[in-house]
């Protein structure tokens, strides 16, 4: 539950940094509204995969260090396993070839609810700022 609690508020402290950081930026970039929105959604990439990667730490952490829990189905044996299995859980995927046992079952379900959640206030976030900058698109000159 510690373990839990730790990843979800490090996960949401992350995306809250992130966004936060490019909505204080983005203004002041020196670039057209087209690179400033494809800068949002390279910001919000960026923040997805800081989380991605910490809920891999937490996997290696707990199953390969403390025994907390292992993984089942086609194991390869070390971090890539732990970083694979956080991808497919956060993004929902599930694709079931890698699964969890014991304690990691709980990291896992709620890494998914977890991801959900992030995904959509990315979602929201790109949105508000397509919003603001899609109407400032300057229309290319056709040739004649």
């Amino acid at each position: 539950m510690i373990a839990v609690t730790v990843m979800v508020v490090a996960t949401i402290m992350v995306h809250y940094e992130v966004l936060r950081f490019t909505s204080r930026h983005l203004t002041e970039l020196p670039i057209p509204a087209r690179a400033r929105i494809i800068a949002v959604v390279c910001a919000a990439f960026f923040a997805h995969t800081v989380s991605v990667w910490l809920y891999a730490f937490a996997y290696w952490i707990l199953v390969a260090h403390l025994g907390l829990g292992s993984f089942e189905g086609r194991v390869l044996g070390g971090f890539e396993d732990c970083l694979y299995f956080s991808v497919i859980t956060y993004t929902s995927l599930g694709l079931g070839d890698l699964y969890p046992t014991s304690h990691a079952r709980l990291i896992a379900g709620v890494e998914s609810l977890n991801g959900l959640v992030l995904i959509g206030w990315s979602a929201s976030y790109t949105y508000l700022v397509m919003e603001k900058y899609w109407p400032l698109h300057v229309p290319r000159q056709r040739r004649p």
